[in-house]
Formats: C-alpha cells, structure tokens, sequence
C-alpha cells in the first residue's frame, strides 16, 4: 500500500510527498507564487496574442500613399489590419487587400505593407507574387 502513496499522482492536492507543506499563520506574507500559477494568467497571454498589431509601411509604401494622396485614417488602418490579420489565418505570404478602392500589397509574415495602388493607378495594373486577396 505505501507504494500507492508515493506515486505524486495518487496524492491529494496540497501535499508534498505524502505530508501536507504547513501554512502561515493568519497575518504573516505569504511566498510568492512558483510553479505553474506564476506568472501572467491565460487571460491576458490571450489578449497579448490576439492582439492585432497594426502593420508597418515601407518607405516605397508611404511615398505610393503621399504621391496619391491616400489618407490612411484609423479605420482605414484598422481595416487593413484585420484583412491582413484575415489572410494570416488561411496561411498566406504575401496579399493583395483592398480597403474601399485603394489595393495595399502586404507581405503578410513581415506584417508590413509594401506598396499602395489607387483605384485610378489600378487601371493598368498587374499584380504578381501574391497568393491570396482580400476584401476589408
């Protein structure tokens, strides 16, 4: 039978090598936290990851966006970052999202947009190395 209490798995929560660690009294600290409950909790490691991170623009992207005279407002930001965000879930490299009219081609592993083409630009257009689209 003491094989059974010496296996770690059969021993009730709390205890240590079959005895039970002592507790402090009322009103003294405590140690702080070691083990698997250190630490950030899973809730915030979730909002951390989830997060969607707004994407950088490359120099040849912000000069496209200031030569065409494209605002690139929070919403239209927040947009684009979801489309990218879209496109990284299917697994695509590199994406084509259109935000109304204006297309950004976005390397979607860097998380950057590359380039900026307007809906006038996009007249003779040809787009190449993209693997996916996306409609934000």
């Amino acid at each position: 039978m003491s094989e059974l209490i010496n296996n770690p798995a059969l021993l009730p929560p709390g205890t240590v090598g079959g005895v039970t660690p002592p507790r402090p009294a009322a009103g003294q600290p405590t140690a702080p936290a070691q083990g698997p409950g250190a630490g950030p909790s899973f809730a915030q490691v979730l909002a951390q990851q989830t997060s969607a991170a707004a994407p950088t623009f490359s120099k040849h992207a912000l000069e496209r966006l200031t030569r065409r005279g494209v605002d690139v407002n929070a919403q239209t930001l927040g947009r684009l970052t979801e489309g990218i965000q879209r496109a990284a879930g299917k697994g695509a490299r590199n994406s084509v999202v259109f935000v109304d009219g204006t297309a950004f081609v976005a390397s979607v592993q860097n998380n950057t947009v590359i380039t900026a083409v307007t809906p006038d630009a996009m007249k003779s257009h040809v787009f190449t190395n993209i693997d996916s689209a996306v409609i934000a």
